[in-house]
């Protein structure tokens, strides 16, 4: 089936969401993360992508190219509220919701640091240095199955 969103499409409608009231703010590191995670677990739970672009296993952790190319000059500062945030229907909206209520929690580098240390950016490096440059597609079905293994253990933890 194929994804009704671009990366851009999520990169903007998690900018449009968080709760910059609160004092929310997101860089271009955890925007990517944000986006990883949501296509992830787009992918484990629904058997569906968000989006139909590769994720690419760089340095600093999974990455979209294009949301690269789009906020490339933002460097580590906090990236702006879009003038407009698209349209996403409700079932994806949710989940949406769902990655940014236990995702947004952490600090980019957390997230980076969780990225790392998850079988699918892994095996996308291999045995590349930790800083060495690569544009690696991580596998979709990896991540199907790794975040889908990870659902259901603890789904079936006791308490």
């Amino acid at each position: 089936m194929r994804a009704k969103y671009t990366a851009t499409d999520i990169a903007y409608w998690f900018l449009g969401a968080i709760d910059r009231d609160a004092g929310d703010a997101v860089t271009h590191l955890k925007l990517q993360k944000l986006i990883y995670y949501a296509q992830a677990w787009s992918l484990a739970r629904r058997n569906v992508p968000l989006f139909d672009e590769e994720l690419q296993a760089w340095a600093h952790g999974p990455v979209a190219e294009s949301v690269f190319q789009e906020f490339r000059g933002s460097s580590w500062d906090a990236l702006p509220a879009p003038k407009t945030v698209p349209s996403i229907a409700e079932v994806d909206e949710s989940q949406l919701r769902d990655i940014l209520d236990v995702y947004g929690e952490y600090s980019a580098k957390q997230l980076e640091r969780m990225t790392h240390s998850e079988a699918p950016w892994l095996r996308a490096r291999g045995d590349i240095s930790p800083e060495a440059r690569s544009n690696t597609v991580i596998d979709k079905g990896l991540m199907a199955q790794f975040y889908r293994d990870l659902y259901d253990r603890a789904e079936n933890e006791p308490g």
